[in-house]
């Protein structure tokens, strides 16, 4: 058989036999070892450009072309340290797919798969076939995966179809379908050439006045007051404004070639591509098989079996040593690629009799996440970054090298990039130890199961709040984010049996299920614990940042940032977005006056690097405002729930009643012995409680006693599931998920937070005054599952489109099961689109006025839709928080009501 003999070591064969093949000729396949070269390179470098692109292969090729369209050709020069185009053509699969883990990305590689036919249909070589993708499911979790995909197809335009394992079989003849249980077939998918694809938009390029330097090397990138000034290469130097990272596998060097380093969290694993001789009458049309579950993908090139796949466990390798394309073309390991090979011919038994033409084993850089690193770099302005495309360059190359293109000519870009954006990542992602560790799943991920709140096992116990050995042996179950370790629930510890002097186990949240989770119970607990007692829960990971200045230009710089007034009394608590030019978030926060010139800032965990990064582009140059980043210096410990006022005041000696500290003001306080504890009457959930930002060395203290005297309040843990589902059902929106740099305060039901008469005009307050003079084309909602069971059915987790009156009007963004409503919560977008699909102005009679279902898998639900935050009924009613709501609610025009006060 094909498998023990490759596995001695015997890797070509006289004769072969494939199903209904006869004779044979030669292959073709000699084809791969042709590279084509780029004609009229430049000679000598020029002294000045404005963009310089760092990396001749596909993606620095798409950049430079798209750069050419947009004028800017003949300012813009390519290095590249070989020949462009380098890179083995036998190290490369050519998948093309549209599907993607998000709307973002699939409208990026939409965006490729135009591209590719645009520039075939000029004449322009691609290697593109539409042969179309059989993606195969083995387990009835694969097929729900497929089920939600064909449901989200709708609003993601992408045509698929559900089918059969007999269905299966006539689409691909040679498979083996016994253990398979359906399938989804895209027939717009396809294969390309990455080669022929990087030399014909560079061509393009070339002709639209790009320069290409081939045989240099970058060998430092200089900035001056913070923005790229030029580069030095082994070549001479270059004066340039702009400078784009499209090294790939060697991105993560160049941008410690900057000057500050650029960090670029890549690293190398090997990756396997399995070509076989030519197999006579095979179709050249024959589609893609992705089959997920035995990790491993097959498709046709060239009247051969081309196979790969992405191995659960990968093999990480240092990069330090490859200097070139040719070196990252390393010795096979038979060994490590058993687990693809065996499940590639479980799937295709006739490939048993086939001749093997050789095993190739190259290496490809993964991000930390197994996600896209697209966008500026936080360490330089105008030094942009187009990496880690996880082997599928080809797909992904034309949308990010577009969004690239337009966030450096206009300044921003179409796309939403925040979870593609490399200011995700903080310097620990960086640590080449933690990459090495991390990188050993990533690649598996590729083909994983997409479960719920999924987390990596490697990795992990980087960022700890002093009180994490606490919370760890009171059985907390941890999510990790930004590094951070956060609880996400709690596990009930037996103390009776637990040995006081051993700590517990270190546990990390899983949620294998797209139904009813194993956690439920366990919240559902916490839940109410918020709501009827005290719940204590960590907010350590929020991002945290103090702003000040000598005399009132800190003000004046949050006046222009913030889209809400922030000149409020001395310790008072502001909520209000940061608004970009087109009136979208750039971030959603807390500002907390602690004094004349000083501000607290409290933002969401994931926006640490983003929101220094927005804040950084607007201080003052003369330096008269200083930031910052105190999010390592405060254990925040949040207590929520009716009875946290009895508890909070046993433990100080400050006055906590509503006329000396109402809701949503700052005080300090002494808790227990500690001091300088900052604390806020607000809980970021709806509920009634403080956040207190601890200095750490009195963290441990202030916990103890909390959880000491709360024992008679039936004080309990929580985690940040309850909190979450807390926030849900009281309709507020997540940054991230619900806001984000395309999304206005006006389309969220938040325009009472928007003062357009301030004395200092905010960013995007014209684009808002535009918007709220046209109307807005989307509106936030609250959508709840009226005949949905949560015991029996699956759950909503996000992404599910949204019909209004039978015809698709959105999407869904956050979800949660509303443990005080008993019905799955959703929330998102509706649109009123016209026959044609085009977004017409949306009004709150045109919402209440619909009836609604959401999709989920496939089944659509009735639901009920809310415009504005409901009250919760309540044990233990508050007049002080109830009229703050209502208060607000006041400041609300009739035209564009928006939801209740919402902290």
């Amino acid at each position: 058989m094909f498998v023990r003999r490759v596995r001695n070591g015997v890797q070509r064969y006289d004769a072969f036999k494939c199903i209904g093949v006869g004779s044979r000729t030669l292959s073709n396949l000699n084809n791969l070892d042709h590279e084509e070269r780029l004609n009229g390179c430049l000679l000598s470098l020029p002294s000045k450009a404005k963009v310089v692109i760092c990396g001749g292969g596909v993606m620095g090729a798409a950049v430079a072309y798209h750069l050419s369209k947009r004028g800017w050709g003949h300012q813009t020069v390519v290095i590249e340290k070989e020949k462009v185009g380098t890179g083995n053509r036998w190290y490369s699969s050519g998948l093309v797919g549209a599907f993607k883990p998000s709307l973002a990305q699939v409208k990026i590689a939409q965006s490729s798969i135009q591209l590719l036919k645009d520039l075939e249909a000029r004449g322009r070589p691609t290697g593109w076939k539409q042969c179309g993708s059989l993606l195969l499911a083995r387990t009835r979790d694969r097929m729900t995966v497929y089920r939600r995909m064909k449901s989200q197809s709708v609003s993601w335009g992408i045509e698929c179809e559900l089918v059969s394992p007999k269905r299966c079989q006539e689409i691909w003849p040679m498979l083996n379908v016994e253990d398979i249980l359906g399938g989804l077939w895209i027939p717009g998918d396809g294969v390309g050439d990455t080669h022929l694809f990087c030399m014909s938009l560079m061509r393009e390029a070339v002709a639209n006045g790009v320069g290409v330097m081939e045989d240099c090397s970058v060998t430092a990138v200089h900035s001056k007051e913070g923005k790229v000034s030029g580069i030095d290469t082994t070549q001479g130097s270059i004066e340039c404004q702009y400078f784009v990272n499209c090294a790939g596998f060697w991105a993560r060097q160049i941008g410690q070639l900057a000057k500050p380093q650029v960090k670029v969290p890549l690293l190398p694993c090997e990756h396997y591509y399995l070509h076989t001789k030519r197999i006579d009458n095979l179709n050249p049309m024959t589609p893609v098989v992705r089959d997920p579950d035995g990790y491993i993908y097959l498709r046709e090139r060239d009247g051969c079996i081309l196979a790969g796949g992405f191995e659960p466990i990968a093999k990480p390798v240092y990069e330090e040593e490859i200097r070139s394309a040719e070196q990252r073309c390393i010795p096979e390991d038979w060994d490590h690629f058993h687990v693809l090979l065996k499940e590639i011919l479980k799937r295709v038994p006739s490939l048993n009799q086939a001749v093997l033409h050789k095993l190739c084993n190259g290496l490809e850089a993964f991000s930390p996440d197994c996600k896209w690193i697209v966008g500026e770099a936080p360490e330089m302005f105008n030094y942009h970054v187009a990496a880690g495309m996880k082997t599928v360059g080809i797909s992904a190359a034309g949308g990010v090298a577009e969004a690239t293109v337009d966030e450096i000519v206009d300044g921003y870009t179409k796309y939403d990039m925040y979870e593609l954006d490399i200011n995700r990542f903080l310097g620990l992602h960086n640590n080449k130890r933690f990459l090495r560790d991390r990188m050993k799943e990533v690649p598996g991920v590729h083909y994983g199961l997409p479960y719920p709140f999924y987390e990596f096992q490697m990795g992990r116990n980087l960022r700890l709040s002093p009180i994490y050995p606490t919370l760890r042996d009171n059985g907390a179950v941890f999510g990790q984010v930004m590094g951070y370790e956060r609880p996400t629930w709690f596990e009930p510890v037996d103390k009776t049996t637990a040995a006081p002097e051993k700590p517990q186990p270190f546990k990390i949240a899983y949620t294998k299920t797209f139904g009813k989770p194993h956690w439920f119970d366990t919240v559902q607990r916490e839940y109410w614990a918020c709501r009827e007692s005290v719940g204590l829960a960590d907010y350590s990971s929020f991002t945290k940042i103090d702003l000040q200045s000598q005399d009132n230009e800190v003000v004046d710089l949050l006046q222009y940032l913030c889209s809400n007034n922030v000149d409020v009394p001395i310790g008072s608590i502001i909520h209000t977005g940061m608004q970009n030019e087109r009136g979208g978030y750039e971030n959603d926060c807390s500002l907390a006056r602690l004094s004349e010139n000083h501000y607290m800032m409290i933002a969401p965990t994931i926006q640490q690097t983003r929101c220094k990064v927005w804040l950084k582009r607007h201080l003052p140059r003369n330096g008269t405002v200083t930031l910052s980043d105190v999010t390592s210096m405060y254990t925040a410990i949040c207590i929520l729930g009716p009875f946290t006022r009895s508890l909070l005041a046993e433990l100080t000696d400050t006055d906590l009643s509503p006329s000396n500290f109402p809701f949503f003001t700052f005080k300090e306080l002494d808790v227990g012995l500690a001091n300088g504890i900052r604390a806020m009457n607000l809980t970021h959930t709806g509920e009634l409680g403080y956040v207190l930002y601890i200095p750490n060395e009195f963290a441990l203290h202030v916990y103890n006693r909390l959880m000491r005297v709360g024992e008679k309040y039936g004080i309990s843990h929580v985690g940040h599931y309850a909190t979450r589902a807390l926030r849900v059902e009281k309709f507020f929106a997540f940054w991230g998920q619900d806001l984000d740099t395309t999304t206005t305060p006006l389309e969220c039901g938040r325009t009472w937070r928007v003062k357009f008469d301030k004395d200092i005009p905010f960013i995007g307050r014209d684009a808002l005054l535009r918007q709220r003079e046209e109307g807005i084309r989307r509106h936030y909602v609250q959508l709840l599952l009226t005949d949905h069971d949560h015991e029996l059915d699956l759950w909503s987790w996000g992404g599910e489109p949204i019909y209004r009156d039978g015809n698709y009007c959105g999407q869904t963004t956050t979800t949660s099961y509303g443990f005080t409503f008993k019905k799955q919560v959703c929330l998102g977008f509706i649109q009123n689109l016209d026959k044609f699909g085009v977004p017409q102005k949306v009004t709150n009679d045109y919402v209440l006025s619909g009836h609604y279902e959401i999709d989920i898998a496939g089944i659509r639900y009735a639901a009920k839709v809310n415009l504005h935050s409901p009250n919760l009924p309540t044990k233990y009613p508050d007049k002080e928080r109830d009229v703050y709501q209502a208060t607000r609610k006041h400041h609300e025009t009739q035209q564009f009501l928006g939801r209740h006060y919402q902290p």
